[in-house]
Parts: C-alpha cells; sequence; structure tokens
C-alpha cells in the first residue's frame, strides 16, 4: 500500500492541470471535502487540496503547450538528472527538463514509450503528500498501456520497479512494487489496454485511485457535479469496489472503497 515513507520509485505527488482552476476546485472539494490553499501570486496560479490540513493532492492551470486536462502522477527520486538519462536511455520521451521549484524539491516531466505521461519529485523541503491511502487520498495509481510488455520494461529500467503478474477479471495485471520493496509496498499496477479501448480511443495514461467511503455515493455526487461515469461502480474480489470518472474538464481518475482484510 501506499505510506508517506516515499520510497525512490514510489508515488509521491499528483497534481491536476486544468484549464479552469476555480471551477475544478469547486468540483473536488465538493466531492472529497477537501479545501483549496493557493501557493500564491508567485506560484502561477498553483495550490494545494487539503484534508485537514494536510495536502493530498495539487492543482494548477495548463502550462505546456497542447497540454490536455489529467491528473499527472509524480514518482520519488532522489536524483531527477539522473532519473532523466534513464528515461531517454530506456525509449522515454522528456516533456520538460529537471528544474527547482523555489527551495521545495525538483521535478521533471516525462512521457514513456508507449504514450503514458508521469513526472518525478526529488524532495528538499517538501518531501511530497501529507497524507496517502486514507480516505480521501491518493491510494493507488494503475497505467494503462497500449504495450504493457515494453511499458513494464521502461519503468524496470527507470525505477527498478519489482513485478508481480496476478490474474485479475479475466485479464493479467502487473503489481508494481518499489525496489527493495515487500509486498506490503505495492504502490499501483500495469494492464493492457484491450482492443475496445484503443479502438475507441483510449490511450497509455496513469491513472490515480482515490479511496472513499462510499463508490456509489462518490459516482453519484461527481454526475451532479458535472462529471461522466467511464467505468460503473463494480466489486472486484479481495480489491474493494470501485470506478472510474472523467471529470467537468475532461481528466479522468478512480474511486474505490477498498475489501479490509476480514473481507
Amino acid at each position: 500500500m501506499l505510506n508517506t515513507a516515499f520510497r525512490p520509485g514510489s508515488p509521491d505527488w499528483l497534481d491536476l492541470g486544468s484549464p479552469d482552476t476555480r471551477a475544478s476546485v469547486d468540483f473536488y472539494t465538493a466531492l472529497f471535502g477537501w479545501t483549496f490553499d493557493s501557493a500564491g501570486p508567485e506560484a502561477g496560479g498553483y495550490g494545494f487540496f487539503q484534508l485537514g490540513g494536510r495536502t493530498v493532492a495539487a492543482l494548477g492551470p495548463l502550462t505546456e503547450e497542447g497540454a490536455l486536462p489529467a491528473w499527472t502522477l509524480y514518482f520519488a527520486t532522489l536524483d531527477a538528472d539522473r532519473t532523466t538519462e534513464l528515461v531517454e536511455e530506456a525509449g522515454g520521451r522528456v516533456r520538460f527538463t529537471p528544474f527547482d521549484v523555489f527551495t521545495a524539491g525538483r521535478m521533471a516531466g516525462y512521457t514513456d514509450p508507449t504514450g503514458a505521461e508521469f513526472a518525478v519529485w526529488q524532495p528538499h523541503d517538501t518531501r511530497g503528500l501529507d497524507l496517502v491511502n486514507e480516505e480521501g487520498s491518493l491510494c493507488w495509481a494503475e497505467c494503462y498501456s497500449v504495450d504493457a510488455e515494453r511499458a513494464k520494461s521502461f519503468y524496470r529500467s527507470v525505477f527498478g520497479w519489482q513485478e508481480q503478474d496476478v490474474p485479475l477479471e479475466g485479464s493479467l495485471y502487473t503489481v508494481l512494487t518499489p525496489a527493495g520493496g515487500g509486498t506490503d509496498d505495492a504502490h499501483g499496477g500495469i494492464m493492457q489496454l484491450g482492443p475496445e479501448q484503443t479502438a475507441a480511443g483510449t490511450s497509455s495514461h496513469w491513472l490515480p485511485y482515490f479511496e472513499v467511503p462510499n463508490v456509489d455515493a462518490s459516482l453519484a455526487i461527481a454526475t451532479n457535479l458535472g462529471a461522466t461515469v467511464r467505468i460503473p461502480a463494480m466489486d472486484v474480489h479481495g480489491v474493494g469496489r470501485l470506478g472510474q470518472l472523467i471529470d467537468p474538464h475532461g481528466a479522468v481518475f478512480a474511486v474505490i472503497t477498498s475489501s479490509r482484510p476480514e473481507e
């Protein structure tokens, strides 16, 4: 599971790029009970979603040319410059080179060889998110890929992730764990996109999961706020009840009520 120890290679940050940050604040605060704290005018409209005063995500305006509304997952690194070299060596594309974010940390953005975008965060003053794996926070990171085997090879080269292939709902699902981590440190997975999904225009992408107390209620609230259900609520044995959404501007994300051990 995710935790705030942030081993190298584990998710340590995520933010939403939006064409209308005010509207996005209204949507996500109503859905998850978050509050929003602006980082100030010097941050160019960037700010932090918080729950009980602890940062669970961030939000900013779209800045890259041609960028579409989307959640971006960041993975922890001790050296963003070295990670950038590894990305290039493994066949990925550098969307933006490493740069310092004031004294908070250093970041860079990439696209993997199958088309999924992601980023890295090298912490300085800001280690990462304050809260994960609890209600209202990030609890899982999932990559849907047009070429899952190529994606696994790429991320293995860049982050040294450990992999475990497991059957899931008639498909093969690869569970990801940071290098040197144990089973309890698993942070995400990779799945092959099916022909019907690619035919419908779905491309490789990372999908954040947020823990919620009731998936069906969250889907209902989200649709009332203008979101679209991408995948209706469904039960996955040993995992929990989950569903996927497209927010009013087109960013995709998932909600889940995770199974408890006694279930």
